[in-house]
């Protein structure tokens, strides 16, 4: 959706190693925002995009206009039965529809065959897994990992809104993935570590909380035990200000 940093570039540099053809596309995706102000303050960049994107080699940039991709009112809806149900779904109603919509017609304009995403939209990775493998798109699906700064903190374009004082106190969420990691692979339950991180949380007035989870990969449900067995990820959203961040981390 623009404001590019170098988690953007990331992905493009992969695309770049891995493709003959590399098209980027530049959207801000009116329907997966269910919060007006949020939709108007996010941050558009679209000149320093560009000059980034020329220089890593791109071959072409997609920017449609929304009139572009929107000519008309949508009446499809996606719905992704127990993936947008939880976590961001549940926060954020109506967000995986949006995404679902907007990406199913970049794959039908673009018709890419590889399209490459950042695990740090971890839930939004599994949705769009299950509309290319239920509609059959073909193509294949690349998560490429997190970038974080030096200090841990997940790049993100919604950063550029910290004040500096406000980037240190977003520290704060990946600091908690990395307890909630230890203590999990030192045996601890998933119960007293949740508590525990929660209730620090909601001692602090700088940082608002509105889920920790660990979930199942394979499926995105909520889980209450680690399974050292299958996949499992932390999963984490906060109010830093009025800026909405997430993180997340996947245990070994």
């Amino acid at each position: 959706m623009g404001a590019l940093h170098q988690g953007h570039i990331h992905l493009v540099r992969q695309a770049r190693a891995e493709s003959e053809f590399v098209v980027v596309s530049i959207f801000v995706n009116p329907t997966q925002f269910n919060n007006p102000s949020d939709l108007a303050q996010y941050p558009r960049t679209l000149s320093a995009d560009l000059s980034l994107l020329e220089a890593e080699g791109v071959d072409v940039v997609f920017v449609p206009e929304t009139g572009e991709m929107y000519p008309s009112e949508v009446n499809v809806t996606f719905h992704f039965p127990g993936l947008d149900e939880v976590l961001e779904g549940a926060f954020r109603p109506g967000h995986f529809n949006g995404v679902a919509i907007v990406v199913s017609k970049l794959f039908h304009i673009i018709q890419p065959d590889i399209a490459y995403f950042g695990q740090k939209d971890l839930q939004q990775v599994s949705i769009i897994r299950r509309l290319v493998r239920d509609l059959h798109f073909d193509l294949h699906i690349q998560v490429v990992p997190t970038v974080r700064e030096e200090d841990g903190l997940a790049l993100s374009s919604r950063n550029l809104r910290l004040t500096p004082t406000q980037r240190q106190q977003a520290l704060s969420l990946y600091q908690c993935l990395e307890s909630a990691k230890t203590e999990l692979s030192g045996g601890n339950p998933w119960f007293d570590t949740k508590t525990r991180l929660e209730g620090e949380f909601c001692r602090s007035k700088d940082v608002q909380l509105e889920y920790l989870a660990l979930v199942d990969l394979e499926d995105f449900r909520l889980s209450e035990v680690r399974k050292p067995e299958i996949k499992q990820s932390i999963c984490i959203a906060a109010y830093v200000g009025d800026v909405r961040l997430i993180d997340n981390i996947i245990l070994d």
